[in-house]
């Protein structure tokens, strides 16, 4: 692990360094991993504090989508697109493990889990090739977690790759700035529940007013008839994002989401914030 004093930790080295070791590679287990047994403590912590009133989320990395960590970007889409025994022996590999850590999480006393999932986005490859590999794999590994799943594209792309997304099971998909939240509320209305999908990056430097625009517009957009969750489009919050505007986007969350809406969905959008990958 690499730790930063202004962020998250990241991973490290990659611990598969040649495809070969995939064939000799066996699933951990949660009782056996002292970083993974401390979250399962945090979680029950939390449900005893909590109780029934204050939802918890756990997380799982896909099993499409871990091998960036496990291999590094470049080695894993060649063996993706390369090796296709040894990308399916990984996938069962991580789908094993997966399934194993959610249900732990959840019977820790977890109430959902988000299923993060940024390969599959449309960002990274292909509908196509979705189809075939990251829809696969969700689909197997979602039916045997037991609880309700929010699968998570982590900022990237999903409206090419909508209509399959219920296949998946998942109750909840997280949602990009990318995407156009109006068009992705009418096409998943009664279907599935939308969670997204502020900037995060652009948070960093929002006044309160500008923090209170983009929560209304994202309410407008998606809030009306239910089935919209107000979050970051990442999953992830930035450090450097000021307190005083998480307090602005929550008291704006209060003000303009509670049902029965009090906002038109022709109330003015926010101004377009840029791409900051553009």
């Amino acid at each position: 692990m690499l730790y930063t004093d202004d962020g998250p930790p990241n991973a490290g080295r990659p611990m598969i360094r040649t495809p070969e070791q995939i064939r000799a590679l066996e699933p951990p287990q949660v009782a056996d991993s002292p970083c993974l047994v401390k979250v399962l403590e945090a979680t029950r912590g939390l449900k005893a504090a909590g109780g029934e009133e204050t939802p918890i989320i756990g997380v799982v990395m896909s099993p499409f989508s871990v091998p960036v960590m496990q291999m590094g970007f470049e080695p894993y889409l060649n063996l993706m697109f390369e090796q296709p025994d040894l990308f399916e022996r990984l996938m069962r590999l991580n789908e094993a493990f997966c399934i194993q850590w959610a249900n732990a999480q959840l019977a820790a006393g977890a109430t959902a889990i988000c299923y993060f999932d940024p390969i599959s986005s449309s960002t990274i490859v292909s509908p196509e090739h979705f189809r075939r590999t990251g829809l696969q794999v969700a689909m197997r590994t979602l039916a045997a977690i037991n609880g309700p799943v929010a699968m998570h594209f982590a900022s990237g792309r999903c409206m090419p790759i909508l209509d399959d997304l219920p296949r998946t099971g998942a109750a909840v998909i997280g949602v990009s700035m990318l995407d156009d939240l109006a068009a992705l509320k009418q096409r998943t209305a009664g279907k599935m529940a939308l969670l997204g999908n502020l900037n995060g990056i652009e948070m960093r430097r929002w006044t309160p007013q500008q923090a209170e625009a983009q929560v209304r517009a994202a309410i407008a957009a998606a809030g009306h008839g239910g089935g919209f969750i107000l979050s970051d489009n990442h999953g992830e919050i930035p450090y450097q994002v000021p307190e005083d505007t998480l307090l602005a986007i929550s008291e704006a969350v209060h003000r303009w989401g509670t049902y029965p809406l009090d906002i038109s969905r022709e109330s003015p959008s926010a101004q377009p914030l840029k791409d900051p990958r553009s």
